[in-house]
This record gives C-alpha cells, structure tokens and sequence, in this order.
C-alpha cells in the first residue's frame, strides 16, 4: 500500500509509486506515491499564492497548531518510532528518542511563537526625533524550502516545519528518498490542524530535483541539511536568496587532565560514538585524551564499546544498527583500512556485514586520513593522546568543520578558554558534543554550514526587521 503526498495540507496520489526499503534486511519498509512535474509545480504555486495568507494567521492559530502537532506525536508516539526505525534503520531506542524530541520541538515553536512580537524604540535620543517611536517587528522572509537527511527523518524535519509555521512562512518540505515515510505521517497530523490552505507541502520526490527547487524565485529562503558539497553546491548556485546550511563535522571530544571520572567519560564516547551506527552530525568521531589519563580512558572506551549491543534495529536491546544503505557501510569500512595502512592501530571492529559495520575503535589514527579528517558517518572513534590541554584544541581547530566539541574538565578557566579558543558552534563542558537541546541555538562554522537550528534561532533567520515609525505621539 503506498502513501500519499502532500500538496497544499491535501493528500495527493500519483500514477508512479516507489518502495522503501529497511537498511538490516532490505525488507519493504513501506511505499508511497511520487509526484510528478506538475504536482511540483502545484505545490510551489500554492505556496507562493498562500504567503500573505500564511503570514496574515493570528498567532494562536499558528501556535494552537503546532501545540496540536506535539501533542498528537506523543500520542502516536510507537507509530512515529516503528516508522523511522523501519526506513532508517536506527535501532528502536534511538528512535523513540527522537520522537520525544521532535514533540519538544513543536512545543518549543509553540511558545515562541506566542512571544514573537517584536521591539519597541525611542527615537527621541536625538533632538530632530522629538515625539517618534520605531516599532520593529520581524516579517517571514517568504516561502521555504525545506530539504532534509535521512538520519533523523521526524525531528530534522520538525526543525525546518515547525519554525516556518511559528513565524507564518509557507514551507515546501523535500524529505531525504530514503526516508520519506515519517514525513508523510506527519502531513496527517499537520492535516488535522487549522493552517491556511497552501501553507504547508511534503513532496518526496528524487534529488534530481533539488537544483531546479532551489532555483526557483518563488521559494526565497532555502534551509538545507545534508552534506557538504551538496550545501555549499546550493548556496554558490543561488546567492541572492536566503540559505541556510547544516552540514555536518567529525566532532571531537577532549579529556583533561583534571578529569577523573573516566568510567562516565568512557561511557558517553563509547555510546555517542555508535548510536544510529554514528550517523549524527555530532557523533563522537575523534578523541584527544591527556597523555595522563590516556591509556586508563582508551581501555575503558573498548570495554564500553564492546558491550554494546548490535543487531536488528527493530530489538529493543539493539544498542548500533546498519547503516542507511551498504555503499554507506562499504566506504567506512575502506576509510577503516585506509586508517591502519597509514599507521592507526585498530584495537576493535572494523568488520562489516551488508550494511552493518561492527563498533569500530582506532588509536594513533594520523590527522591527514578521512576518519579524522572528513565525516566518518558510522560506528568508528579514534582515541590518540596529547601533551597539553592546549594542543588538544590546537587538533580540534585544525579541522575544516566546526560543529560541536565536548570537554571533560571540572576547571573553571579550561571551560572558559575551550569556549573562547574552539572553533564550533557550540562547546559542551562536561560531557561529549552530541549533546542537544532542541530548544539552544545550533549549527557550525567553517565547512559545517551556516546559520542555526533551535525554534528562536530558526525564526530570526526565516525573518527580517521591519521598521514602523510613529510621529507627533507624547513620550
């Protein structure tokens, strides 16, 4: 049975179906109808012709409708999970994580938008100003398109959808061909809602389509999540709209000296290294642990690692999954090789089975290969250790991305200086750069995008400043 699309909040079938396929056994995960060329074109229309509409609706309208669409994630809650698990591949606990998440982000746009109301200013600071009054208020910047990855196909999702619908911005939502089915289950409950006609579409169409969505004049905002060649590619094509990218990194965690409880920093490397098989943007991919701590750390990182559990997604004790598809699986493992022939030493894993790859840890792995170089995308960390605090962020800047980075350190003026002196977006003290409040401010520096994620964040970017003066009023 296939699913329908979405054009303009109604669901639409076409003359073509595709198949989805499970990731750990190739079974059918589901199916859907593709649009066609003129369902593209209708959904684009729709949202152009529905902007003023869009950006027209009262505030509770557009904040009741997100609080009804977190509501009703919650209560289909195993629905949402069984999905994303079946067509990603992400093992079960993982994805009723991300459902939770993707119900906080809703509620988050929600109570945002409730409080998006702009800034009143004097202007009477200067003598010619006598009696004026600016009224700033943010306007949506137009319509987006949203286009997202696979690797969290409802909460990534969620992140484009739900602060477009805050600051009444239509949105024209691509999902990732991989996984489309878990957006297309939410356009029935963004069905259910009382959201202008033309204010919201889910096309899963092919990314053959990507270049000519993206040039379209009538979708001015762009918010990309993805890869890099991919997002940049995007940006250069257009460079008179707005875009947005998220595009990933090869995070790093560093482990100070003056840390001791290694047995929790073990175990938060060993499991954010691996879950969804380290297909997360802030996956823990490199490791610089002080030459103090180095070799306690790194054993208890192969104990912990070791023990987790890997197999069928679709069991709840199944601690890393497959990959999205075995190309994925089979370039990690070739960047594994790739690593021991340049001198990394391989102290676990490194099999692969189909488009599973078994929990990999490398040591001594050189800064010029890909698994610490590029976007690893799967189970493997590298440890090495350093002399100084100071060099370890010395390796972390010296990457081309600048995502996120984890420190484990209980000094004050080490967090501080990690803050101040690492290149990322965001710097967690105390524990590893997977971390994530759906409701801070996230994105990257460098060759990890631009912009930030997070409903607030979000809003500002898919607005801008309107100003209103008031004369002749009695300050």
């Amino acid at each position: 049975m296939s699913t329908p699309f979405w054009i303009a909040g109604s669901p639409v079938k076409s003359g073509d179906t595709a198949v989805v396929r499970h990731p750990y056994d190739g079974g059918e995960a589901g199916g859907h109808y593709v649009p066609t060329a003129r369902d593209i074109e209708q959904a684009v229309a729709a949202a152009h012709d529905a902007r003023a509409e869009t950006a027209a609706a009262p505030a509770h309208v557009r904040a009741d409708a997100l609080d009804h669409v977190a509501r009703a994630i919650t209560e289909r809650a195993e629905e949402f999970a069984s999905l994303i698990t079946s067509e990603s591949g992400k093992p079960l606990k993982w994805a009723r994580a991300e459902v939770g998440r993707a119900a906080s982000t809703f509620r988050w746009s929600a109570e945002e938008t409730r409080r998006f109301a702009g800034e009143l200013q004097r202007l009477d600071t200067d003598a010619g100003s006598r009696g004026r009054l600016a009224l700033v208020r943010r306007v949506p910047r137009g319509p987006v398109l949203g286009i997202t990855p696979f690797n969290f196909p409802l909460n990534l999702v969620a992140h484009k959808v739900a602060p477009a619908i805050a600051v009444g911005a239509p949105i024209v939502l691509k999902p990732a061909p991989a996984t489309p089915l878990t957006a297309l289950l939410l356009g029935e409950v963004l069905a259910e809602t009382q959201l202008p006609e033309g204010s919201w579409s889910v096309l899963p169409v092919g990314n053959e389509h990507a270049a000519a969505l993206a040039a379209d004049p009538r979708l001015p905002v762009v918010s990309f999540t993805g890869s890099v060649p991919v997002g940049w590619g995007i940006r250069d094509a257009v460079p008179r709209k707005h875009v947005t990218l998220e595009l990933g990194g090869n995070a790093s965690v560093v482990v100070c000296p003056d840390w001791t409880d290694l047995d929790m920093a073990a175990d938060r490397i060993a499991t954010f290294a691996m879950y969804q098989a380290g297909q997360s943007c802030v996956s823990v991919q490199r490791v610089y642990a002080h030459s103090h701590v180095y070799e306690e750390l790194t054993e208890k990182v192969l104990a912990k690692v070791a023990a987790l559990g890997t197999g069928d997604p679709r069991s709840p004790h199944t601690d890393v999954g497959p990959l999205i598809n075995t190309a994925a699986a089979e370039r990690v493992e070739s960047w594994v090789a790739d690593a021991v022939s340049e001198g990394a030493s391989l102290r676990l894993g490194g099999e692969r089975d189909g488009a599973t790859v078994r929990p990999t840890v490398l040591t001594h792995a050189p800064e010029h290969v890909s698994v610490m170089a590029d976007e690893v995308f799967g189970p493997v960390v590298s440890v090495n250790p350093v002399d100084s605090v100071e060099d370890a962020f010395s390796l972390v800047n010296a990457s081309r991305f600048g995502l996120q980075a984890g420190v484990f350190t209980r000094d004050l003026p080490t967090a501080f200086a990690a803050s101040a002196t690492l290149e990322v977006g965001g710097v967690v003290v105390g524990d590893v750069p997977s971390y994530r409040a759906d409701q801070m401010p996230y994105g990257g520096v460098k060759d990890s995008g631009v912009g930030r994620e997070g409903p607030a964040a979000a809003m500002a970017d898919l607005t801008e400043e309107r100003v209103t003066v008031l004369t002749g009023l009695p300050l």
